[in-house]
């Protein structure tokens, strides 16, 4: 709904999505609903992106994702 902002793909094929990025100038097309990010497995035959919940406490009505990077040890 409201596009994808970035995505990193792991070696094992699982993909993080952030999305909902608010930036000035940029058309948005849920203006009230906070940022959001997805798991999808590329392995899968027919992949689907699944929101993530995200933990409590966190500040969840200002996030505003921009872009997304992940760490692998």
């Amino acid at each position: 709904e409201t596009g994808s902002e970035d995505i990193d793909i792991l070696p094992n094929g699982l993909a993080f999505i952030s999305s909902g990025l608010k930036y000035p100038g940029l058309k948005n097309f849920a203006p009230d609903k906070p940022g959001e990010i997805f798991l999808m497995d590329l392995n899968e035959d027919n992949p689907k992106a699944v929101e993530l919940r995200i933990s409590q406490g966190f500040d969840l009505a200002s996030f505003n994702p921009h872009g997304i990077s992940t760490y692998v040890d």
